[in-house]
């Protein structure tokens, strides 16, 4: 955030604004050398700025502040796309690995696929079945498997459950 005493400080050692310190610090690199060149438009540039340097200092910060959100909203925007590409990858490595191995996937297979922890496999397959694409089975040793029917192939034996 820009300061109005350092711009009025700038302007007093910048010989009454004539060189263009003030505007150089606000951010107005074009009329700050304009003002080095011409020694602040010959005074009346100077003279002005001495009076209207609080609204440029307002000026400056509020475009600032614009930028900043800009900024902010695009970190936003990319998270969230970020966030989307990761649940893609988790549901594309799901029915990659139910694809290998016949429509059946653990939580293993899913973490080690997917790279992710076994909590994560287990909140994506259990998100699976709450929507309807997969089915939660218990094999006779006990373990939990989860079957994408629309992969399983028909004529497959059920021996495993």
């Amino acid at each position: 955030m820009y300061s109005v005493g350092i711009a009025y400080l700038l302007w007093f050692i910048s010989g009454f604004g004539t060189l263009g310190f003030h505007r150089l610090y606000l951010g107005k690199i074009p009329s700050g050398i304009v003002w080095m060149l011409t020694g602040g438009l010959v005074g009346i540039g100077s003279l002005y700025d001495l009076f209207t340097l609080p609204s440029q200092v307002r000026t400056a910060n509020a475009n600032l502040l614009r930028g900043l959100e800009k900024v902010d909203v695009m970190y936003q925007y990319q998270q969230g796309m970020a966030s989307q590409q990761t649940k893609n990858t988790v549901e594309h490595s799901i029915l990659l690995e139910a694809k290998r191995n016949n429509g059946i996937i653990t939580l293993t297979d899913l973490a080690l696929a997917g790279n992710i922890s076994l909590e994560e496999a287990r909140k994506a397959l259990d998100a699976m079945v709450a929507k309807g694409f997969a089915e939660l089975r218990v094999r006779e040793t006990g373990t939990l498997v989860y079957v994408i029917p629309e992969i399983r192939d028909s004529q497959a034996p059920l021996e495993d459950f």
